[in-house]
């Protein structure tokens, strides 16, 4: 049943895709694009990483309408879409973190130091991805939206994401 439903559904997409009606449905094929990209080392706490991605990934640009999905490769960072404007929040967000989750904790998992379990959780609390809209070539990001690269290990290094887009191609 619920196979037949699934394929009615695509029926109807592909019927509705191929009708010419001004219902935003865009009649072409959609693009893949997969980038690694290592952002720079940064000191524990959150930082504005939006632009230093973009200029690593210029294909943005070429999609008019899509999705932007960026996955942090480790377990002891995180990804979050904050304010982009006060740099004052992204440190009151550092300290409520770790107000939150207390280096003091006496954790089980401590092999790697008193700050590994903290950013674990930390990990956890805020997440490793974010999926953002293209519009028109450019993140459609609120006015005071940034993307946060939020290290919270006392000493890092660089870190990994994959960035992955998917979408329609700018004619």
């Amino acid at each position: 049943m619920e196979f037949s439903l699934s394929l009615l559904s695509l029926l109807a997409c592909r019927k509705m895709a191929t009708a010419g009606s001004s219902n935003g449905i865009i009649k072409q094929g959609s693009a893949w694009f997969q980038r690694k990209v290592n952002l720079r080392p940064v000191h524990r706490g959150c930082h504005l990483v939006t632009d230093e991605l973009l200029k690593q990934i210029p294909e943005v640009s070429q999609f008019s309408i899509g999705l932007f999905h960026v996955q942090i490769m480790h377990t002891s960072a995180s990804l979050a879409l904050n304010e982009n404007w006060d740099p004052h929040v992204r440190a009151d967000m550092e300290m409520f973190l770790t107000q939150l989750v207390p280096e003091s904790t006496p954790f089980k998992h401590s092999c790697e130091g008193p700050d590994d379990m903290p950013a674990h959780i930390k990990a956890c609390f805020l997440g490793s991805s974010l999926t953002i809209p293209i519009t028109d070539g450019q993140l459609n990001l609120g006015t005071w939206q940034g993307i946060w690269l939020c290290e919270h290990r006392n000493r890092a290094g660089s870190r990994k994401v994959i960035v992955t887009i998917n979408g329609v191609l700018q004619e």
